[in-house]
């Protein structure tokens, strides 16, 4: 989907007093920057620690006069003839102490403050998605006609969404079209910084950068247009499962490093946070609900460093929430009071299973047959209520199709094929003798 993004960019520090960020904190950066990765120019160290040559420059002028950098004199032409500098010995010691305290370096981190102002910016919240953009992300599944008039509302609102009904009808999908509905990008800050502890926050498992940050004319234009203090994003989604714990939602401390990283919906500002199966996690459902109600309601959510002091960050997501279980039976009525999407997914009729189902065999080359058609529609599924779900018919095709490449069949459909594909759908209730 190409949609260009209209959010509005972060600017670019100008001076070293606009940084809001401690000058003990920014000098140490500096030195670790120097003695981890070598650099030996201010340009390199501009690109390394992500600012402005200029404020590369005062940073170094700041070292300097500390006695903790000493100039090289000019550098070679393949240099264009930039001064050198390097770490003096007091600098190195300073910078070993340093590293003892924190191993961050690199990139130059975001005051927290300021990132709020950029997640205004771009929230969740100002991208209106229009039943068009819905449709075409959709297009590839078959769903109820009302289905996108229920989702369209949720989306656009960014507020939160559960989706419940039976196992197999595509509430994962779903969720994934609505991602990929939203199309534009954001910026993602590298790292933060609160009460001089840092925060890192881009993650290139869960960020989809939209272009290489590498270092060359473009990227030095670009310096003017942007902080490269963030990396420009596809609109993040995070997806977790069962496996998901309140644990995960905390600030994870890294006590080798001496760095924060940020928690799963930290990740996902601006974006979305799909949670999947729930009520198949070891955390009962109402409690993990529990845990959002603040964020849903306040836009913002409560951190707490090593040292327990608590403070706020901002809450932009879109949550989705995804069950097989009837909400009733696994929330109270104030926890779904707090959700403010509840969208039903039923089962295909067996107009959409048959549209769902020719629509996979073409797709997987498996010729249709009207007999064995019959044949799955008047003998098998009376034996389950005629319950239909969108999973089977990749399932039974699949099996189908498995069969035939050990027997060295052509891909073509039998109700003997059925009948065995069928055999592996369910499992028969029986006493196994031990």
């Amino acid at each position: 989907m190409n949609m260009q993004t209209n959010v509005l960019a972060p600017p670019p520090p100008k001076r070293l007093d606009e940084m809001q960020l401690p000058l003990v904190m920014m000098r140490d950066i500096v030195l670790k920057t120097m003695f981890r990765k070598n650099t030996g120019t201010v340009s390199e160290l501009a690109t390394a620690i992500c600012l402005p040559v200029p404020i590369a420059q005062e940073l170094v002028d700041l070292a300097r006069s500390q006695l903790l950098l000493e100039a090289m004199g000019t550098m070679s032409a393949g240099a264009g003839g930039e001064m050198g500098y390097q770490l003096t010995e007091s600098g190195r010691a300073r910078a070993g102490d340093a590293l003892s305290q924190s191993e961050y370096y690199g990139a130059m981190p975001v005051p927290l403050a300021v990132y709020r102002e950029q997640v205004e910016r771009q929230s969740i919240r100002n991208l209106q998605i229009t039943r068009d953009q819905l449709t075409e992300a959709m297009g590839h599944l078959i769903l109820p006609p009302t289905l996108l008039g229920d989702l369209g509302p949720a989306v656009s609102a960014g507020r939160s969404i559960l989706m419940y009904g039976p196992p197999g009808n595509g509430k994962s999908s779903i969720s994934g079209g609505i991602r990929d509905a939203m199309g534009d990008k954001i910026y993602v800050p590298r790292a933060l910084e609160y009460a001089g502890q840092v925060i890192t926050v881009y993650d290139p498992i869960v960020h989809t950068a939209a272009e290489e940050q590498q270092e060359d004319s473009t990227q030095l234009r670009r310096r003017i247009r942007f902080d490269t203090r963030y990396v420009l994003c596809q609109r993040p989604t995070v997806i977790t499962g069962g496996e998901l714990s309140l644990d995960m939602l905390d600030l994870v401390y890294n006590p080798t490093a001496r760095t924060y990283q940020a928690p799963l919906q930290l990740k996902s500002t601006g974006g979305i946070f799909i949670v999947d199966d729930l009520g198949r996690q070891a955390e009962p459902p109402q409690k993990l609900v529990n845990r959002w109600i603040v964020p849903l309601e306040e836009s913002k959510d409560i951190l707490a460093l090593q040292s327990g002091e608590k403070f706020e960050v901002p809450f932009d997501t879109l949550v989705i929430f995804s069950t097989n279980f009837h909400p009733n039976e696994i929330f109270d009525q104030a926890a779904l009071r707090r959700i403010f999407f509840k969208i039903k997914i039923d089962g295909p009729d067996q107009e959409n299973f048959l549209k769902i189902f020719a629509l996979v065999a073409r797709k997987k080359k498996m010729q249709l047959c009207e007999k064995s058609l019959v044949h799955l529609l008047k003998s098998k599924y009376p034996q389950i209520d005629n319950v239909y779900a969108n999973y089977q018919p990749v399932f039974l095709i699949d099996q189908m199709l498995a069969v035939c490449d050990f027997e060295g069949l052509p891909y073509k459909m039998t109700p003997e094929l059925i009948d065995r594909a069928w055999s592996n759908m369910f499992v028969r209730d029986e006493v196994i003798v031990r």
